[in-house]
């Protein structure tokens, strides 16, 4: 908010190139601060702003820049500029910024950086995306389990400087596989003599590099984690990833499940940062496939042109019917998915699942039954439409309607089930299918409660 009422002044001081103004206008301002002026700024003044700041205060207001305008900026500083933010910036954060630049600039980014940095920046680009080992940090600190509380709280004065969090001292073997955890206010209420290896309180929780980025997140949420210690299949530390990338990690799973629910492949950059080309082509191969499966409405009703032909009015109940199973189906998809990705519901409470969407279903199927039912009563004394059969084309409404919300309440809660049970992932049942699949379905038990019900009279 701030940084919304100072942009216009910095705006002028930036035209007027008052750097010394600039200079002392930052100096009172805190890096989130710094950051949200510097966000909508255009690529060039952006890299204008930076090289006034002090290189250790440019490299935490970078760190709290979006990952596209920290793209646009590394692309517009110089050399010097860029050797500074990038040496001086968490290895987490700096994987991630790679991962979003263009070839040539990661090519030249790496060149810039020290021989430690270098060899940080190739392990944690070496792992897969989405696994945790491209979210983690080499920078914490571990000792053997022989050090004494005090040595430990030495340490930790000497080295402390640069880690990425001092909440937790790791205790490691001469291996380097990791022991044990340890809280830094039970090393501060240790007896200074009393070992690490005496202080383990047996809840070692660790995650390996090659784990996917979905069991970080549950970890931290699951065990109230301030970090999560990274090791190798061998047990061996390797590093940490601490609650900030978590959540991150977490913001890009949700943003991939919620377009993966609307039917549209993850976009892998912001909305106006995908070409025109990529998004078509992203949303293009869902509406194919959703497209093929609505012909099969076409083929479901063209196997009862007859009833239509006999029993027109039926057409005009056609949409109701539809979207309502559709939209319970949709409906039932995202709860289940959200249940699932939370652990609320686990594979093994399928038949729970099914149980209760059968009964929910059948509930929301009478009471829309009954509005659709009483809805024609009304319209056919008040205004005389639906013709002399008026009563049972209430029937058949009603009972069609109980019947797709059923079947979409059904459908839609178990697909998820069956995709987690195949190894996919749930979201990927996107509510459009769903309605998609519904809505076959839907004309199918119309048509064949139409026939049961008009027996002997429409058709």
């Amino acid at each position: 908010m701030l940084g919304n009422l100072l942009k216009p002044e910095f705006e002028e001081l930036l035209q007027s190139r008052d750097y010394d103004a600039l200079r002392e206008a930052f100096s009172e301002m805190s890096p989130p601060d710094i950051a949200e002026v510097i966000e909508d700024l255009p690529a060039d003044e952006s890299g204008v702003l930076f090289r006034v700041l002090p290189r250790d205060v440019a490299t935490t207001v970078f760190e709290y820049l979006p990952l596209d305008q920290q793209t646009a900026v590394v692309e517009t500083l110089g050399t010097e500029q860029m050797v500074g933010v990038l040496n001086e910036m968490a290895p987490d954060d700096r994987t991630r910024l790679f991962e979003e630049l263009p070839a040539e600039v990661t090519k030249r980014a790496l060149a810039t950086l020290k021989p430690d940095q270098l060899s940080q920046a190739r392990q944690l680009l070496g792992y897969p995306e989405g696994k945790a080992g491209r979210y983690m940090t080499p920078r914490y600190l571990a000792l053997r389990p022989s050090a004494t509380a005090e040595e430990a709280l030495h340490y930790v004065r000497e080295h402390g400087q640069g880690i990425e969090t001092l909440d937790v001292i790791y205790v490691t073997d001469e291996k380097g596989v990791l022991l044990d955890d340890i809280r830094l206010v039970a090393l501060v209420k240790a007896q200074p003599t009393t070992p690490l290896s005496e202080l383990n309180d047996g809840q070692l929780v660790s995650i390996r590099a090659t784990d996917d980025r979905s069991d970080v997140v549950a970890m931290f949420e699951k065990y109230d984690l301030v970090a999560l210690p990274v090791t190798d299949s061998q047990g061996v530390l390797l590093g940490i990833i601490t609650v900030d990338d978590v959540l991150d990690v977490a913001e890009a799973k949700a943003t991939e499940d919620i377009q993966g629910l609307g039917g549209v492949e993850a976009l892998d950059a912001p909305y106006f940062d995908v070409g025109f080309v990529s998004m078509c082509r992203k949303r293009g191969g869902w509406l194919s496939i959703l497209f093929l499966g609505e012909m099969l409405t076409a083929t479901a009703m063209t196997a009862f042109e007859d009833e239509l032909a006999k029993a027109v009015v039926l057409s005009l109940f056609l949409p109701l019917i539809i979207s309502s199973g559709g939209n319970s189906g949709s409906q039932a998809t995202s709860i289940l998915i959200r249940s699932l990705a939370l652990r609320d519901v686990r594979l093994r409470d399928w038949w729970r699942v099914a149980s209760r969407e059968l009964a929910s279903g059948l509930t929301l199927g009478m009471l829309l039954g009954s509005i659709g039912f009483l809805r024609i009563i009304v319209w056919a004394k008040v205004f005389h439409q639906y013709g002399e059969h008026f009563l049972l084309v209430a029937t058949v409404v009603a009972l069609a309607l109980v019947g797709v919300v059923l079947y979409g309440n059904l459908v839609g809660s178990m697909l998820p089930f069956l995709l987690r049970r195949l190894g996919f992932d749930p979201a990927k049942a996107s509510a459009p299918f769903v309605a998609t699949l519904v809505d076959v379905s839907g004309l199918i038990i119309y048509f064949n409660i139409a026939k049961l019900v008009f027996r002997g009279t429409l058709l």
